[in-house]
Protein backbone atom coordinates (compact mmCIF):
# COMPACT_ATOMS: atom_id res chain seq x y z
CA UNK A 1 0.00 0.00 0.00
CA UNK A 2 1.19 3.40 -0.84
CA UNK A 3 -0.63 5.39 2.02
CA UNK A 4 -1.64 2.60 4.95
CA UNK A 5 1.21 1.88 6.46
CA UNK A 6 -0.11 -0.48 9.20
CA UNK A 7 -1.09 -2.95 6.31
CA UNK A 8 2.33 -3.67 5.41
CA UNK A 9 3.81 -6.36 7.19
CA UNK A 10 7.02 -7.88 7.51
CA UNK A 11 7.14 -11.78 6.49
CA UNK A 12 6.87 -13.46 9.94
CA UNK A 13 4.76 -10.10 11.52
CA UNK A 14 1.05 -11.61 12.69
CA UNK A 15 -1.29 -9.18 13.76
CA UNK A 16 -5.48 -9.09 14.76
CA UNK A 17 -7.72 -8.04 12.62
CA UNK A 18 -10.70 -7.16 14.48
CA UNK A 19 -14.28 -7.63 13.40
CA UNK A 20 -17.14 -5.88 15.27
CA UNK A 21 -19.63 -8.40 17.13
CA UNK A 22 -23.17 -9.31 15.72
CA UNK A 23 -25.65 -7.31 17.43
CA UNK A 24 -23.35 -4.10 18.37
CA UNK A 25 -24.70 -2.21 21.11
CA UNK A 26 -22.73 0.94 20.35
CA UNK A 27 -22.03 2.62 23.24
CA UNK A 28 -21.03 -0.63 24.84
CA UNK A 29 -18.91 -1.18 21.72
CA UNK A 30 -17.00 2.00 21.84
CA UNK A 31 -16.03 1.93 25.68
CA UNK A 32 -14.89 -1.92 24.95
CA UNK A 33 -13.02 -0.99 21.88
CA UNK A 34 -11.24 2.33 24.06
CA UNK A 35 -10.15 -0.07 26.28
CA UNK A 36 -8.27 -3.04 24.28
CA UNK A 37 -6.81 -0.12 22.02
CA UNK A 38 -5.70 1.93 24.69
CA UNK A 39 -4.17 -1.24 26.21
CA UNK A 40 -2.70 -2.65 22.55
CA UNK A 41 0.84 -0.94 23.66
CA UNK A 42 2.55 -3.00 21.12
CA UNK A 43 -0.03 -2.35 17.84
CA UNK A 44 -1.41 -5.73 17.60
CA UNK A 45 -4.33 -5.10 16.67
CA UNK A 46 -4.29 -2.83 12.70
CA UNK A 47 -7.65 -3.41 11.38
CA UNK A 48 -10.92 -3.00 12.82
CA UNK A 49 -13.72 -4.43 10.32
CA UNK A 50 -17.55 -3.06 10.25
CA UNK A 51 -19.81 -6.09 9.76
CA UNK A 52 -23.21 -5.75 10.30
CA UNK A 53 -25.69 -7.77 8.18
CA UNK A 54 -29.15 -6.19 7.29
CA UNK A 55 -28.31 -2.69 9.00
CA UNK A 56 -29.95 0.41 6.90
CA UNK A 57 -26.90 2.43 5.40
CA UNK A 58 -28.09 5.44 7.90
CA UNK A 59 -27.59 3.14 10.89
CA UNK A 60 -23.91 1.84 9.68
CA UNK A 61 -22.67 4.94 8.38
CA UNK A 62 -23.25 6.18 12.24
CA UNK A 63 -21.42 3.50 13.68
CA UNK A 64 -18.69 4.24 11.06
CA UNK A 65 -18.63 7.80 11.93
CA UNK A 66 -18.41 6.94 15.91
CA UNK A 67 -15.69 4.51 15.57
CA UNK A 68 -14.06 6.26 13.05
CA UNK A 69 -12.28 8.71 15.79
CA UNK A 70 -11.07 6.29 17.82
CA UNK A 71 -9.37 4.29 15.96
CA UNK A 72 -7.83 7.20 13.95
CA UNK A 73 -6.34 7.96 17.48
CA UNK A 74 -5.03 4.35 18.08
CA UNK A 75 -3.76 4.04 14.05
CA UNK A 76 -6.07 0.95 13.31
CA UNK A 77 -7.44 0.85 9.86
CA UNK A 78 -11.34 0.86 9.68
CA UNK A 79 -13.15 -0.92 6.69
CA UNK A 80 -16.35 -1.72 6.08
CA UNK A 81 -17.75 -4.54 4.97
CA UNK A 82 -19.89 -5.08 1.23
CA UNK A 83 -20.39 -1.68 0.68
CA UNK A 84 -17.95 1.17 -1.14
CA UNK A 85 -20.32 3.25 -0.78
CA UNK A 86 -20.58 3.47 2.75
CA UNK A 87 -16.79 3.07 3.23
CA UNK A 88 -16.66 6.49 0.85
CA UNK A 89 -19.23 8.09 2.38
CA UNK A 90 -17.88 8.01 6.08
CA UNK A 91 -13.68 8.24 4.51
CA UNK A 92 -12.77 4.73 6.27
CA UNK A 93 -9.91 3.33 5.19
CA UNK A 94 -11.43 0.72 2.73
CA UNK A 95 -13.84 -2.03 2.29
CA UNK A 96 -13.94 -5.70 2.52
CA UNK A 97 -15.77 -7.57 -0.28
CA UNK A 98 -17.18 -11.13 -0.80
CA UNK A 99 -16.94 -13.43 -3.79
CA UNK A 100 -20.44 -11.88 -4.22
CA UNK A 101 -20.15 -8.49 -3.79
CA UNK A 102 -19.37 -5.44 -5.70
CA UNK A 103 -16.21 -6.24 -7.62
CA UNK A 104 -12.90 -4.75 -7.01
CA UNK A 105 -12.63 -2.80 -10.05
CA UNK A 106 -16.55 -1.30 -9.22
CA UNK A 107 -14.95 -0.31 -5.36
CA UNK A 108 -11.93 1.54 -6.47
CA UNK A 109 -14.26 3.19 -9.12
CA UNK A 110 -16.12 4.39 -5.69
CA UNK A 111 -13.23 5.15 -2.85
CA UNK A 112 -10.29 5.38 -5.10
CA UNK A 113 -7.53 4.03 -5.72
CA UNK A 114 -5.63 5.13 -2.37
CA UNK A 115 -7.80 3.45 -0.24
CA UNK A 116 -7.96 -0.53 1.14
CA UNK A 117 -9.57 -3.15 -0.84
CA UNK A 118 -9.64 -6.86 0.35
CA UNK A 119 -11.55 -9.45 -0.71
CA UNK A 120 -12.26 -12.70 0.73
CA UNK A 121 -11.11 -16.37 -1.63
CA UNK A 122 -12.51 -18.88 0.63
CA UNK A 123 -9.91 -21.70 0.11
CA UNK A 124 -8.99 -20.96 -3.53
CA UNK A 125 -5.56 -20.03 -4.31
CA UNK A 126 -6.98 -18.92 -7.85
CA UNK A 127 -9.68 -16.62 -6.03
CA UNK A 128 -6.33 -15.27 -4.66
CA UNK A 129 -4.41 -14.65 -7.62
CA UNK A 130 -7.32 -13.54 -9.32
CA UNK A 131 -7.99 -10.67 -6.29
CA UNK A 132 -4.31 -9.47 -6.92
CA UNK A 133 -4.05 -9.26 -10.36
CA UNK A 134 -7.63 -7.11 -10.13
CA UNK A 135 -5.53 -4.71 -7.51
CA UNK A 136 -6.47 -5.91 -4.25
CA UNK A 137 -4.77 -5.23 -1.29
CA UNK A 138 -5.38 -8.19 1.10
CA UNK A 139 -6.53 -11.83 0.48
CA UNK A 140 -8.71 -13.40 2.94
CA UNK A 141 -8.55 -17.27 3.36
CA UNK A 142 -11.18 -19.67 5.76
CA UNK A 143 -12.89 -20.62 7.21
CA UNK A 144 -9.89 -22.52 9.47
CA UNK A 145 -12.08 -23.88 12.49
CA UNK A 146 -15.96 -23.95 13.14
CA UNK A 147 -17.60 -20.98 13.70
CA UNK A 148 -20.95 -19.97 14.67
CA UNK A 149 -20.72 -15.96 13.27
CA UNK A 150 -21.59 -16.89 9.77
CA UNK A 151 -22.36 -20.50 8.16
CA UNK A 152 -19.65 -21.90 6.81
CA UNK A 153 -19.53 -23.03 3.21
CA UNK A 154 -15.50 -23.19 2.22
CA UNK A 155 -12.50 -24.69 4.96
CA UNK A 156 -9.16 -24.07 4.60
CA UNK A 157 -5.96 -25.47 5.78
CA UNK A 158 -3.19 -23.65 6.56
CA UNK A 159 -1.22 -25.11 3.77
CA UNK A 160 -3.04 -22.35 1.81
CA UNK A 161 -1.36 -19.46 3.94
CA UNK A 162 1.67 -21.25 3.10
CA UNK A 163 1.45 -21.74 -0.14
CA UNK A 164 0.54 -17.96 -0.72
CA UNK A 165 3.58 -16.71 1.19
CA UNK A 166 5.88 -18.49 -1.45
CA UNK A 167 3.13 -16.78 -4.78
CA UNK A 168 2.71 -12.93 -3.42
CA UNK A 169 3.63 -10.39 -1.21
CA UNK A 170 -0.14 -9.26 -0.51
CA UNK A 171 -0.74 -10.07 3.15
CA UNK A 172 -3.48 -12.84 3.51
CA UNK A 173 -5.85 -12.67 6.56
CA UNK A 174 -6.78 -16.15 8.12
CA UNK A 175 -10.49 -15.82 9.08
CA UNK A 176 -12.92 -18.26 10.89
CA UNK A 177 -13.50 -19.61 14.68
CA UNK A 178 -9.64 -18.51 15.49
CA UNK A 179 -9.10 -18.36 19.16
CA UNK A 180 -5.33 -17.98 21.26
CA UNK A 181 -5.71 -21.83 21.62
CA UNK A 182 -5.90 -22.87 17.92
CA UNK A 183 -3.74 -20.10 16.28
CA UNK A 184 -0.86 -21.91 16.33
CA UNK A 185 -0.22 -23.40 13.38
CA UNK A 186 -1.98 -20.39 11.07
CA UNK A 187 0.55 -18.02 12.28
CA UNK A 188 3.06 -20.49 11.72
CA UNK A 189 2.12 -20.95 8.32
CA UNK A 190 2.71 -17.05 7.48
CA UNK A 191 -0.89 -15.36 8.34
CA UNK A 192 -0.17 -11.87 8.08
CA UNK A 193 -3.38 -11.22 10.05
CA UNK A 194 -6.12 -13.14 12.12
CA UNK A 195 -9.53 -12.00 11.55
CA UNK A 196 -11.48 -12.72 14.72
CA UNK A 197 -15.01 -11.95 16.72
CA UNK A 198 -16.47 -14.05 19.38
CA UNK A 199 -12.88 -15.40 20.67
CA UNK A 200 -12.77 -11.91 21.44
CA UNK A 201 -15.78 -10.38 22.24
CA UNK A 202 -17.40 -13.49 23.43
CA UNK A 203 -14.09 -13.92 26.24
CA UNK A 204 -15.46 -15.47 29.47
CA UNK A 205 -13.19 -12.71 31.67
CA UNK A 206 -12.89 -9.47 28.54
CA UNK A 207 -11.80 -9.00 25.73
CA UNK A 208 -8.92 -7.49 26.91
CA UNK A 209 -8.22 -10.84 27.86
CA UNK A 210 -8.68 -12.24 24.79
CA UNK A 211 -6.21 -9.68 23.38
CA UNK A 212 -3.46 -10.80 26.12
CA UNK A 213 -3.89 -14.19 25.23
CA UNK A 214 -4.03 -13.77 21.58
CA UNK A 215 -0.57 -11.72 21.96
CA UNK A 216 1.03 -14.65 24.24
CA UNK A 217 -0.08 -16.80 21.53
CA UNK A 218 1.42 -15.29 18.41
CA UNK A 219 4.58 -14.33 20.20
CA UNK A 220 4.90 -18.03 21.54
CA UNK A 221 4.21 -19.43 17.51
CA UNK A 222 6.70 -17.15 16.01
CA UNK A 223 9.54 -18.15 18.42
CA UNK A 224 8.98 -22.22 18.29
Amino acid sequence: MKTHNNLIVRQKECHLYLITPPNLHLETFRLSLETILAADKAGLIRVLQIRQKNLPSSELQNIALSLKPICNHHNVLLLINDSPAIAHATCCDGVHLGQKDPTCENARSIIGKNRIVGITCHNSIDLAVAASRKGADYVAFGAFFPTQTKKVEFVAKPKILRTWKTLSKIPSVAIGGITPENCHNLVKAGANFLAVVSSVWKHPNSPLTAISAFKKAITEAQIN
